[in-house]
């Protein structure tokens, strides 16, 4: 896959849009990379690993989300399960799971029903290793500080929002990456 090609066909290079997903998803799979090696025993494949980090947001540009530079019409919690039909429609399945998986810690089915979220009805949590390690680096980097490492306190406050079953998701996945 050569996700600059996919993702330039997207966004323009030079927009601020563009500015802010690349770096945010080069960041993100930097560090996804440097799980990926600190730990060969989890056999996580580190080109798909790089590949999904960098187009895991791919779907940002069609979100209302103004604060980065996203002035598209859906909701922002969105932004994964358009990335995966873009994905999808691209060819790439697999990179496709990562899109729609990577919100907060994951969503269950529960969260997604009780906290009324307008996206598909089904269980959105990480499955494969690399699908966790690249939700899990992804909880380090905001859009709106980018090349700002949080630590795993900002990391888990972060999540809060979306409930304590992900928090111990993501606490679980530290303990196994760190």
């Amino acid at each position: 896959m050569d996700y600059n090609s996919i993702i330039q066909h997207y966004y323009k290079k030079d927009t601020d849009i563009y500015r802010i997903l690349y770096t945010h998803s080069r960041c993100v799979a930097d560090m996804a990379l440097e799980i990926v090696n600190r730990h060969p025993e989890l056999h996580a494949d580190p080109a798909f690993v790089e590949e999904a980090a960098m187009v895991h947001d791919i779907g940002i540009f069609r979100c209302h989300a103004p604060a980065i530079a996203c002035f598209g019409t859906e909701p922002y919690i969105c932004h994964g399960t358009i990335g995966a039909e873009i994905m999808r429609e691209e060819g790439f399945p697999r990179h496709a799971l990562v899109c729609e998986r990577h919100t907060g810690a994951g969503l269950t089915l529960n969260d997604i029903i009780s906290q009324q979220l307008p996206i598909p009805h089904r269980d959105l949590t990480p499955q494969s290793i690399e699908e966790k390690i690249v939700c899990f680096a992804d909880k380090f980097f905001s859009k709106t500080r980018l090349e700002e490492r949080k630590t795993m306190e900002q990391a888990v406050n972060s999540l809060r929002k979306f409930g304590d079953e992900g928090v111990n998701r993501f606490l679980s996945w530290g303990e196994m990456f760190l």
